[in-house]
């Protein structure tokens, strides 16, 4: 906890009442998502503009004391815990959108501003912000830089890093730095702008960013597709991709599809239940690319690849069918799931899934092992179920033990053993199965420059 001249000390620098000392906020505050670490925030604080996080940066150097940036906590890998006394710089009041440039198609926003928040402004303007997620209504724009969210669009907009023009940034020492300045052309030497992008709060906070807006989307068509080989999906992913361009491209087992339905007190949509599900959203703006889906649907039919399906035929459709995807998550919270979020080149996936639902099959034969994710990108999220029979640090324990095998895999198939989570607090002592030695050093190396003290999000990311 603070001490007297700690808290007097901060109190010179903020209102009291954007000062929290209380249980239920430090609690509330002091960690994201993930539920495998007690949350021991010293404060929570609440800045208003820039100036004010950096005074708040200034002070935790003085006191040598651990910040953690607070977004909208919907993190997974234990990236927004505080859980050694540090304080929480929550950023949820610096929430304005301005600077529209419709030129440029860019905007610039404070980092507190909800991702959905930033959706509706692109669409208001008769244009796109494209990186979407389950979470987009309740995730900040400056914790999706700090992570690179990712999402289920990836396979055709990319990560947030491709739409991030620029950002400022208060450093580890307390500097402000404006990064690119939302330049669409800038070859003046180092792009610092995205060591902050991914960095997860260890080098600075995102304060600010400029953010790139795009066309709106052609018409779309949403399939969902019953499949009996987790092996036949990237056949599947080619065969389309090939004819059509593909929006999105997830998939989710049988499992998943179980769960969200209970949750969701909703009815299965297709007659029967297959192994596995692909949800597929393609640009279908002409008739001859609507034509295109059914040749290319009757063509996996046909092969075997797929065995069912369905088209919606109209835009509430459509979003009962993202809802069975989007909803995972949500349904599967209550069973406290340990999450593995990986990913592989595309080449690779077929053999790598096939080696990888043996391991599991081993290695976790007293749990329920849920499949989903972005995998036309590469990415696989496999969370397996606490029993409720078991104690939160039992089965943690349980499934590390189980990571050994499945990162060992990733590592052979030169993988990642964090596609878009992040590495977090959860993640961190696995960073070598992705990042040499050599790498790793080099990251404390850029670590040290900007966060000279140690201080911003201790623990995190770099053990």
């Amino acid at each position: 906890m603070l001490t007297a001249s700690q808290l007097t000390s901060l109190q010179a620098i903020l209102p009291a009442d954007r000062i929290h000392l209380d249980a239920e906020t430090c609690e509330r505050y002091g960690q994201d998502w993930t539920r495998y670490t007690t949350p021991r925030a010293a404060a929570i604080v609440f800045p208003m503009g820039i100036e004010e996080v950096q005074a708040v940066v200034r002070w935790a150097n003085a006191q040598g004391v651990g910040i953690v940036p607070s977004g909208g906590r919907t993190g997974l890998s234990g990236g927004a815990v505080a859980a050694q006394g540090e304080v929480v710089v929550s950023l949820e009041r610096m929430n304005r959108i301005d600077g529209f440039d419709p030129l440029a198609r860019t905007v610039r926003c404070q980092a507190g501003v909800i991702t959905a928040a930033l959706q509706q402004f692109a669409a208001d303007h008769g244009l796109y912000y494209p990186v979407d997620f389950a979470s987009s209504g309740s995730s900040q724009i400056g914790g999706n830089i700090a992570t690179n969210a990712g999402g289920i669009r990836v396979v055709r907009y990319g990560m947030t890093r491709e739409w991030v023009a620029g950002l400022t940034a208060v450093s580890g020492s307390g500097e402000v730095l404006e990064c690119n300045l939302g330049l669409a052309k800038n070859n003046a030497g180092y792009d610092f702008r995205h060591l902050f992008i991914g960095s997860e709060g260890t080098l600075g906070l995102v304060v600010e960013a400029t953010m790139r807006l795009t066309d709106l989307p052609p018409a779309t068509t949403v399939l969902l597709l019953a499949l009996p080989r987790l092996a036949d999906i990237m056949a599947v992913f080619h065969a389309f991709r090939s004819a059509l361009t593909l929006q999105a491209f997830e998939f989710f087992s049988d499992l998943a599809l179980t769960h969200v339905l209970a949750a969701q007190q909703a009815t299965a949509p297709l007659a029967e239940r297959q192994p596995f599900y692909v949800l597929l959203e393609l640009e279908t703006a002409v008739q001859s690319q609507e034509e295109a889906v059914l040749q290319v649907f009757s063509a996996c039919l046909e092969q075997g690849w797929v065995c069912d399906g369905v088209i919606a035929q109209s835009q509430q459709q459509a979003k009962s069918l993202w809802r069975l995807r989007e909803g995972i998550s949500a349904a599967i919270t209550p069973y406290t799931p340990y999450k593995n979020d990986i990913s592989v080149v595309l080449s690779r996936l077929p053999q790598f899934v096939a080696r990888l639902q043996g391991v599991l099959a081993r290695d976790y034969p007293d749990f329920e092992v849920l499949w989903y994710g972005h995998i036309g990108d590469g990415n696989l999220h496999i969370n397996v179920l606490k029993p409720a029979s078991w104690a939160l640090e039992d089965f943690r324990h349980a499934c590390e033990q189980v990571n050994g095998q499945v990162f060992a895999l990733v590592a052979e198939f030169a993988g990642s053993m964090s596609a878009e989570h992040g590495v977090g607090l959860l993640k961190r002592d696995y960073l070598g199965v992705t990042r040499s030695a050599e790498e790793i050093a080099l990251m404390r190396g850029v670590k040290a420059v900007f966060d000279p003290n140690c201080i911003m999000n201790p623990g995190k990311l770099l053990a």
